[in-house]
């Protein structure tokens, strides 16, 4: 990681799991075991009707609220949808755009990807755009093809002083959820591919402004190595997100490399 240049996110992501009741408990345990000193931002990214107990029991701290997804319209017609105003009204500060399981369970296109990071954008949230590849893209070879144009699709239309408010989550798809973790060497390759991406496609001083996590079976034991690599500024985390104890911990990890 890279203070010098870019933000270190922590932003756990807890997927369809935790209740109301849950909100309260948690954080207040999570607050209490993280650093004294701010080292990251931290941020949870909860189901939608959790959103509104997040940001009213951690106002005026260092722990903000993320939403899973949002819709690629502002309003209309579109039952179940959440528009990226409606997060920016309760005070979601981040938001997931493009995860793997978005992509496989509801086909999710890389322009609806697009699309979504342009309206939180214009919202004032900021976008966590996943991208990542599969275990047979990643046997063939195909990684860097598959991960340049996942990033290049998301970010298309933006210009470079958008794409600096723009946080790009590397995702492997065959280490999220399984335990299996890309090396840290695999996870840095690839991150670094996605800052050369950004340059190419904007500027240098873009590249260094974006931070890029990794995501994919993150946890305490595996992170000091992981957020240790040059282009690697934080993590996403999944499973790991729902133990608080285990959070606070990967928190205070980053307090290494100040």
């Amino acid at each position: 990681m890279n203070r010098k240049y870019r933000k270190v996110i922590i932003a756990g992501n807890w997927k369809m799991n935790k209740l109301a009741s849950d909100v309260r408990p948690f954080l207040q345990e999570l607050r209490g075991a993280m650093p004294k000193a701010k080292t990251c931002d931290t941020v949870i990214c909860a189901p939608a009707v959790l959103a509104t107990s997040i940001t009213r029991t951690m106002r005026d701290t260092r722990i903000v609220c993320g939403a899973q997804d949002v819709s690629e319209h502002d309003f209309g017609a579109y039952t179940g949808e959440i528009s990226a105003s409606m997060l920016a009204d309760i005070e979601v500060r981040y938001c997931i755009v493009g995860h793997s399981e978005r992509r496989q369970y509801h086909n999710e296109t890389d322009f609806q990807v697009s699309a979504k990071v342009k309206k939180l954008l214009s919202a004032g949230v900021t976008p966590i755009i996943c991208v990542g590849e599969s275990l047979l893209q990643r046997e063939y070879g195909l990684t860097f093809d598959y991960v340049t144009y996942q990033t290049k699709a998301a970010l298309s239309g933006l210009e470079a002083k958008d794409v600096r408010k723009c946080v790009i989550a590397y995702e492997p798809i065959w280490a999220i959820g399984t335990g299996k973790t890309a090396t840290a060497i695999q996870a840095q390759e690839v991150c670094a591919k996605i800052r050369t991406v950004i340059r190419d496609n904007f500027d240098a001083r873009t590249a260094r402004s974006v931070s890029i996590l990794y995501g994919g079976s993150m946890n305490s034991k595996n992170c000091a190595e992981l957020l240790a690599q040059p282009d690697i500024d934080g993590g996403l985390i999944g499973g790991s997100s729902l133990d608080p104890a285990e959070l606070a911990k990967i928190i205070e990890s980053t307090v290494d490399f100040e």
